[in-house]
């Protein structure tokens, strides 16, 4: 029975992890209520811990757990120990792993979507009003994008300094709690081919410096808002578009309205529609210089694969519907600057503009003279 303890405890942990997802899952409210505050709390405190070192202490912690388990293999060698009881408490470790990850972190992607905690509403819309937001974007693009007079900052660590501002501003500013989360500076991930990491057991969040600059700023902001628990990747973006918009280095602007831009530009181009096609071309022909060039940049480089603008389909029943990227930017859109715009201002009361009160019927009142 010695040999089967660990395959044991393997199960054990395997089924209070299924039995947590299965409880969020079921349990969304609740989830929401209480969870991604208390999760958030948990990460500001382990990235203030964490920040003390320059270094990805995940990636030391990740090599040290591979040196100890090739320890463990020799000593089952020399010592000749039971590879049968050696491999269950190896599963037994792995799932202890997993179920603190869960625990700590990732109950946060059964949370309400962003948009509720943002007051954004988002509803449907015309081709129009995608069109619409396209070439918002793009203007603003245009209108913020470096130029040799000019030129924005690419240097990594100052960046990193200066994301946090936005994600302050929107918390001290807007009232937006959701965003009040540690903005201790993304650290360097060497890691080839991945934009971006948030490792929940350490509360670090690091970020490529070899992310294309228009969209450096942009993946450092994801990295942060995955770290303040918003967990689902479309939230992720919105949050980022958010806070980058929100920070007063135009660096940060000019990222968040460039990859707006592209989100909206790529559903657009997925159209077959002779007039949209069409549409899509006098966009492109509208982008200035830079911004044509940072298209083509970022579009050949391994930062494409950190798109992630479909949502999946609701889990259980009664789940949360998630929103599309695009949908969520001309949502933004329409709700900051056609909605605005459509609205009628209002004809304020006053008491002494005899055309606004009416006296008829009243003794000594002044009659019309066409009366």
């Amino acid at each position: 029975m010695k040999y089967w303890r660990g395959y044991l405890v393997a199960a054990i942990v395997a089924a209070a992890t299924w039995a947590l997802k299965e409880f969020a899952e079921s349990h969304w409210q609740l989830i929401d209520m209480v969870y991604p505050y208390v999760s958030r709390m948990g990460q500001d405190f382990l990235a203030a811990w964490s920040s003390n070192v320059s270094f990805c202490l995940w990636q030391a912690l990740g090599l040290f757990a591979v040196a100890a388990l090739l320890t463990t293999v020799v000593l089952m060698i020399v010592l000749h120990w039971n590879p049968i009881q050696w491999l269950g408490w190896v599963l037994a470790t792995v799932s202890l792993f997993f179920l603190l990850n869960t625990g700590l972190y990732g109950l946060n992607t059964y949370a309400a979507p962003l948009a509720e905690d943002v007051r954004l509403n988002v509803s449907e819309y015309a081709i129009t009003e995608l069109q619409g937001a396209a070439l918002y974007f793009r203007d603003m693009a245009n209108k913020t994008a470096p130029s040799a007079e000019a030129p924005h900052s690419s240097d990594f660590d100052e960046l990193a300094l200066a994301a946090g501002e936005g994600f302050e501003n929107l918390t001290q500013k807007e009232f937006l709690s959701v965003f009040a989360g540690s903005t201790v500076p993304v650290k360097k991930l060497d890691k080839d081919g991945v934009t971006g990491v948030h490792y929940p057991l350490t509360g670090e969040a690091a970020v490529n410096p070899k992310v294309p600059a228009a969209g450096l700023p942009f993946a450092m902001c994801e990295q942060m808002a995955r770290r303040m628990c918003i967990a689902n990747d479309q939230d992720v973006i919105l949050a980022a578009f958010l806070a980058c918009r929100a920070n007063s280095r135009v660096e940060f602007q000019y990222s968040a309205y460039f990859m707006a831009y592209r989100y909206c530009l790529n559903s657009l181009s997925g159209y077959e529609d002779p007039e949209i096609i069409v549409a899509v071309t006098q966009l492109q022909a509208g982008e200035s210089a830079q911004l044509k060039q940072d298209l083509e940049t970022y579009a050949s480089s391994f930062a494409v694969k950190a798109d992630k603008p479909y949502a999946d389909a609701p889990k259980g029943e009664g789940a949360p519907v998630r929103s599309n990227v695009t949908d969520l930017l001309v949502s933004v859109y329409i709700q900051e600057i056609v909605l605005p715009q459509q609205m009628e201002e209002e004809k304020v009361f006053d008491p002494m503009d005899e055309t606004q009160v009416d006296l008829s019927g009243l003794p000594n009142a002044k009659v019309p003279a066409n009366g």
